[in-house]
């Protein structure tokens, strides 16, 4: 089952009906499924182009992300690999060993994620003319390749951690990623002599190429200038390190190279979260619901769960959503975007006496700082001092108190966040 607690879960056809819902939008995040569609017959069929597989020497595979091993394994079985790198947040056991596995850091970059981004850069260096280079790109990559410039890693996690607790969007902290970065924006492909071709996982909203990975295969629209005023808007200009600062302001005039600016090689993004929104409106059709669906969302937990709250629920209806909220962190306690906002859209529902199901989870099966995906609950429970867990950002505990954690383990992919809202 993979929701693993779906039994203990489902205390009523609804809850159950809601987890249904959601597990059918979990099965859609298998890049195989995708990537069997590209790669057919010894080609590899893109929108705009048809490549012959077979005219190349070697085909060499790059695969970083949360979906890297899935991503890596598929195309091996599709087509023959003579060798590769996977690049994952957790350890993998490979039978493969035309694969290099590296073990990085995430959310934030470590020791092994310039180990990662040096071997890859190498890897590179050895494909010739006569070669293809499958870049396989999903989830996390900003974190598992680092390389920073002009700053230390402990410089660049702090930055990090400052940008992901600041509220600020992927957008957005991406593109100050990229300005502090040798090999984002581009950059990893500046030495490229092969050709190549990246398959992409979009884990970001709209499926901006730019954003998703930092752009690693890509290119960048920003500027050194943007990163300076995203530091700004968030307050951050003061608590960055000194370096970050002086790197950005470096670049803003002139002194370093901009992130390059054209695309080199073709990417392709094969599949989405709106692959996972089709499947679970499919099913919640099937079992009779009347359904809406809610793309793209990315404005903050708070905002957000006003806005869900208020959305027309009646009899047999279920409205579908699926994108990526942010939080802004003031407390110390433990949870994810996903669990908060559950817990805060159940509060909105409650006190409008609507009784309603509400879960939410990452399709990578971790939320925020905690081993599980999200949460599910019932607007009409009991809800004993909600506020006090949301002042200290402490959504797990209270789902840890009260039950409703939904558990997947790693799931070895990410499309982002999907939820329902549903009443039956």
């Amino acid at each position: 089952m993979i929701i693993r607690n779906f039994q203990s879960l489902s205390t009523n056809s609804a809850k159950k009906d809601a987890l249904d819902i959601m597990k059918m939008g979990l099965m859609a995040a298998d890049p195989g499924l995708y990537l069997k569609k590209i790669i057919k017959n010894k080609y590899l069929v893109l929108p705009h182009e048809k490549i012959n597989l077979r005219k190349y020497e070697k085909i060499l595979v790059v695969s970083v992300g949360k979906a890297s091993y899935l991503m890596a394994r598929a195309v091996d079985s599709f087509v023959c690999v003579d060798s590769g790198i996977i690049i994952s947040p957790t350890k993998i056991n490979v039978r493969e060993k035309k694969f290099r596995v590296i073990t990085a850091g995430h959310p934030f970059p470590n020791k092994n994620s310039i180990v990662a981004a040096k071997s890859i850069v190498k890897y590179l260096g050895t494909a010739t003319n006569n070669d293809l280079v499958l870049f396989l790109i999903s989830g996390g990559s900003s974190s598992l390749v680092s390389m920073p410039d002009g700053i230390t890693l402990g410089e660049k996690q702090k930055t990090t951690k400052l940008l992901l607790q600041s509220g600020a969007s992927i957008q957005e902290i991406n593109c100050v990623r990229k300005h502090l970065s040798k090999v984002k924006g581009g950059k990893l492909l500046e030495s490229l002599e092969s050709n190549a071709v990246s398959l992409v996982m979009s884990d970001v909203v709209g499926d901006d190429l730019s954003s998703i990975a930092s752009g690693m295969t890509y290119c960048d629209f920003t500027s050194f200038s943007d990163a300076k005023n995203i530091l700004i808007k968030y307050h951050l200009d003061r608590l960055v390190p000194k370096n970050v600062l002086h790197h950005i302001d470096l670049g803003i005039k002139g002194k370093i190279a901009e992130t390059p600016k054209m695309v080199k090689i073709p990417n392709v993004v094969i599949t989405s979260n709106t692959d996972c929104l089709v499947a679970m409106k499919s099913r919640a059709q099937k079992l009779g619901y009347t359904v809406k669906v809610v793309k793209n969302i990315s404005s903050n937990v708070v905002d957000l769960s006003m806005r869900m709250s208020k959305m027309t629920l009646r009899k047999k209806y279920c409205i579908i959503f699926g994108g990526e909220s942010t939080v802004v962190v003031k407390g110390k306690g433990k949870g994810g975007r996903n669990q908060e906002l559950v817990l805060r859209i159940s509060h909105n529902l409650s006190k409008q006496s609507k009784n309603s199901v509400v879960a939410s989870l990452g399709t990578d099966g971790i939320d925020g700082n905690t081993s599980y995906a999200g949460a599910i609950w019932q607007s009409d429970q009991s809800m004993n001092n909600v506020s006090k867990y949301l002042d200290d950002n402490n959504s797990h505990d209270f789902f840890k108190k009260y039950g409703g954690l939904i558990f997947t383990g790693y799931t070895g992919t990410n499309l982002l966040d999907i939820g329902v809202v549903l009443t039956k």
